[in-house]
């Protein structure tokens, strides 16, 4: 088990999902706040063309979020992605639910998120791989200031984290 995310990357925006199609990703799980929408944002356009794009490369989305019900499938319909509220990450049992209902593996498999604690240690937890996106804006709870504290200290050994998983990931990053 790692916190470390398997590779680090802009944006949720910039990934090359072809690329990822190619290396064998089949199905994406998403965290919605300050990873495709600022914190407690509405799904906008760009979120609903990404998904859109996604699916048009044959990969499959679920939206997974630690919020309540109401936040989470008002986002997932929006953009057209199934979902699980409540998920409790990181316990890994709501990663697993995902790949059982999109019909993936952990091998096929991987998370965009933007946090250490929740997104990045229950992709580890599930056994799979992660790509860690900077957060879209510093409007957070001021809980989640705290973990963010807490996150740069355990990134400054990043560099020090298993390559393995790497290669493929990186190449779909532009």
């Amino acid at each position: 088990m790692s916190l470390f995310p398997t590779v680090k990357t802009g944006s949720a925006y910039d990934i090359n999902y072809k690329k990822l199609y190619e290396a064998g990703i089949r199905g994406i799980i998403f965290d919605i706040d300050n990873t495709l929408v600022m914190h407690d944002a509405p799904a906008d356009e760009n979120a609903a063309k990404l998904i859109e794009r996604i699916h048009s490369e044959n990969i499959k989305t679920f939206i997974l979020s630690n919020n309540g019900e109401k936040r989470v499938k008002t986002f997932a319909d929006a953009v057209g992605s199934d979902y699980i509220f409540k998920a409790h990450k990181p316990d890994r049992k709501g990663f697993i639910m995902c790949m059982k209902r999109m019909g993936t593996d952990r091998r096929s498999t991987i998370l965009i998120g933007d946090q250490l604690f929740t997104d990045m240690w229950g992709a580890s937890n599930a056994g799979i791989r992660s790509i860690m996106v900077k957060r879209i804006s510093f409007h957070e709870k001021y809980y989640i200031h705290l973990k963010r504290i807490l996150e740069y200290i355990v990134m400054i050994f990043y560099p020090l984290r298993s390559k393995k998983g790497v290669k493929e990931l990186e190449g779909a990053l532009r």
